[in-house]
């Protein structure tokens, strides 16, 4: 019997062979699919159309806020601006009605507003199979061609920046599916907070992109999603054929989310991490694109390096460098 995936990403080392021996794109498309690469770039006469699609499964409340956010990251850190959505909404039979279906469709809607994105089209239906609304968004975006960012860009010797903090998306996630649970044990302003980690400090991270290139000329861009900051970090290294570092005591955790992944035994390193953005940077620009952000109201720090490839991906702990664990199942699996 053929042995089965988990929930999550597949695996890197499959998903990595799929994609060589079945993606098909002519010479109009610049960059395809690849590990730790957020978005296809195509060819769009003097600018580069920019496509991204993703689902959004773990949640049904905000999915709306969810759908058009997580899509519009994956353009944002390509130092582009998302423009067009595109939505596929999946509602499951036996429990799909009017007020379902025009509260997904007024969430979209809403965020699409607030950033000044085009809801321009998608598909709907009622089908078999599922037991929660699923929403399945297409960003489309543009970037300048000299302003274009890829996680391929991370050079040796840069400094990695983090946006925010980790695990924000596993947060308001954990505190929306076990809410009762929750309430008893610390309380419901507590899960409150937690459920709106969505908004604030918000999962996000377009004005972080927008910001940290204004201070400094950005090397790459990523982010973090399923697998946490850990996966999101080799999936950089993947992309830029390189090694990287990182100091677990400068990785900024927020004490709700340490809470929780406490008490279901979670590393929030391996954590859903969307609102969290990894910047790389030239040592020398480093600071002032931190300041730059920190004076805007967003929290940075300098958790690591890019060093030569054959140093590996690594995490310094209590003084001593270790591996640093790539989580292809997501740990907010475990509260399922």
């Amino acid at each position: 019997m053929h042995k089965t995936f988990p929930v999550g990403k597949l695996p890197l080392h499959i998903l990595k062979r799929f994609l060589k021996k079945y993606t098909v794109f002519d010479k109009s498309v610049i960059i395809g699919p690849d590990i730790g690469l957020d978005a296809a770039v195509i060819e769009f006469g003097n600018r580069y159309l920019l496509a991204k699609t993703d689902p959004i499964t773990f949640v049904s409340e905000d999915i709306g806020l969810y759908t058009i956010n997580i899509n519009a990251n994956d353009i944002a850190v390509m130092g582009g601006l998302p423009k067009w959505f595109l939505a596929t909404i999946l509602l499951p039979v036996g429990k799909a009605d009017a007020k379902m279906t025009e509260t997904i469709f007024s969430q979209l809607s809403n965020a699409c507003k607030k950033h000044n994105i085009s809801f321009c089209g998608g598909h709907t239906e009622i089908t078999a199979g599922i037991n929660r609304p699923i929403v399945i968004g297409q960003m489309l975006g543009e970037v300048k061609k000299d302003k274009l960012v890829t996680a391929k860009g991370a050079k040796v010797g840069d400094v990695i920046i983090l946006t925010k903090g980790i695990a924000i998306e596993a947060t308001s996630i954990i505190a929306r599916e076990k809410e009762k649970e929750l309430a008893k044990k610390f309380g419901m302003a507590f899960v409150n907070r937690c459920k709106n980690f969505i908004r604030y400090p918000g999962i996000g991270i377009l004005k972080d992109s927008q910001i940290a290139a204004k201070f400094g000329r950005i090397h790459a861009m990523h982010d973090p999603t399923e697998g946490g900051i850990s996966t999101g970090l080799h999936e950089l290294a993947i992309a830029s054929k390189a090694g990287i570092i990182v100091e677990k005591d400068k990785i900024p955790v927020f004490s709700e989310c340490q809470k929780l992944c406490n008490y279901f035994g979670i590393n929030p390193l391996g954590a859903i991490a969307s609102g969290a953005l990894l910047i790389t940077v030239a040592e020398k620009r480093s600071k002032r694109v931190v300041s730059g952000l920190q004076k805007n109201n967003i929290e940075a720090s300098i958790i690591g390096k890019i060093v030569e490839k054959k140093k590996g991906v690594k995490i310094r702990e209590n003084g001593r460098l270790k591996s640093l664990k790539l989580f292809e199942r997501d740990e907010i699996t475990k509260i399922f």
